[in-house]
């Protein structure tokens, strides 16, 4: 018996009457620009997405701060390009040290054991990143083929320092350099080259302030020579990287790339350029430590301690006696303002990447965050944490998180 066509529902019964403001740690809001782009849609091969993949590849190099011109979109989240990464320069028979803060540095690690790598995962010890003294211990008792880690834990809000040190060192050895960059790229300092990063990963709804489903990889000349030598079955049909550049070097057709996000990301790093990197670098500090700064000032904790902590994504601890699922629940009905919950820990986190950074975000977000904690029981001082705030973005000589 054929099947009954099913009861619908228009979209716009199911979304809220008022978007709800994105202030957790991705996805993120977007500008017009990449909003517009996202709408349109064009053919996939042909010399106007010639043109525009070209545009994408030339931006993204400045970016990641890299010569390099094996940059590759991935149609997935960053996950996937992580997957790119770690299934092309990984099989049995190789070995790598994965540097583990918290569950996405960590995910790199079980992508790993998925292709029959040999894995050491070096875990941190706490609230903090894995210190350069246990990785330099872990490098001398064995030889690794790559050393995997994230420049910013998103799900705790830790910041990984001591890349550029890590990177030398492994470039002594022979190692293979994999970081993810996905909520730090262009919200703070990475220098792929400068640095001997060799695979550096970004996805397009965190830092990059452009829509879910569009991600971006770059590989160096070390980790391509790699992949071109590689004598075993890559398992991954839609993720090799040799197939995939058909498309991203030669444009030539691998498989029906997503256009509307490319276009969106086109339209994302186009802000970027046009920002220029010191100047984002500069909004995103000022945004971040002045809300750091107010959310201190009204009376709740921050998770990380300031000197290991990642600006783009802000950890705060749960009041004791409260439950952070409420205090969200609230932000989300009563002020259309939504933040993020944690993988397993007691903790908030509040996103401070690309459009979330810009003065009547933040006012918002922490006007609701005050006032649903205080709706719980909290004992806050929401004003005087909206004063620390605006005093510390009217000293914002610029006016860049305007």
């Amino acid at each position: 018996m054929p099947l009954s066509p099913p009861q619908t529902q228009r979209l716009d019964s199911i979304l809220p009457a008022e978007p709800l403001l994105l202030m957790g740690a991705g996805p993120v809001p977007i500008s017009h620009a990449v909003s517009r782009a996202n709408g349109v849609v064009i053919n996939h091969l042909g010399e106007t997405m010639d043109a525009v993949v070209s545009n994408v590849k030339m931006m993204g190099r400045y970016a990641f701060q890299t010569v390099s011109d094996k940059i590759i979109g991935v149609s997935g989240p960053a996950s996937a390009a992580m997957e790119m990464a770690i299934t092309n320069i990984l099989w049995p028979g190789r070995s790598v040290l994965a540097l583990s803060m918290g569950t996405f540095s960590g995910r790199m690690a079980e992508m790993a054991e998925g292709v029959g790598a040999e894995v050491t995962v070096l875990k941190s010890t706490g609230i903090e990143p894995v210190r350069l003294e246990q990785i330099r211990e872990a490098l001398s008792k064995k030889h690794f083929d790559v050393i995997t880690m994230a420049q910013g834990e998103t799900s705790c809000g830790v910041e990984m320092k001591c890349i550029p040190e890590v990177a030398q060192m492994a470039k002594e050895l022979g190692t293979l350099v994999v970081v993810d960059a996905v909520c730090t790229l262009t919200t703070m300092p990475l220098q792929m080259d400068e640095w001997g990063i060799d695979i550096a990963i970004a996805g397009g709804q965190k830092g990059l302030s452009s829509i879910p489903g569009v991600s971006l990889i770059v590989f160096s000349d070390a980790a391509w020579k790699t992949i071109e030598s590689r004598n075993v079955r890559q398992p991954h049909w839609c993720l090799d990287a040799l197939k995939a550049q058909t498309f991203w070097g030669s444009q030539q057709y691998h498989y029906t790339a997503p256009v509307p996000g490319i276009l969106a990301l086109h339209e994302a790093l186009r802000q970027i350029c046009e920002e220029t990197l010191p100047s984002r670098f500069e909004r995103h500090r000022t945004s971040s430590i002045a809300l750091q700064s107010g959310i201190e000032t009204m009376g709740l904790k921050l998770f990380v301690p300031i000197k290991d902590r990642l600006n783009s994504v802000v950890a705060i601890q749960t009041p004791e006696d409260t439950d952070s699922a409420q205090i969200r629940k609230i932000m989300s009905k009563r002020f259309n303002v939504e933040i993020s919950g944690a993988f397993g820990m007691d903790i908030m986190r509040i996103g401070q990447m690309g459009e979330q950074c810009r003065s009547h975000n933040l006012f918002k977000v922490l006007y609701a965050l005050g006032m649903s904690c205080r709706q719980t029981g909290v004992d806050l001082d929401v004003s005087l944490g909206m004063a620390e705030l605006e005093l510390n973005l009217v000293i914002d000589p610029e006016n860049l998180v305007d």
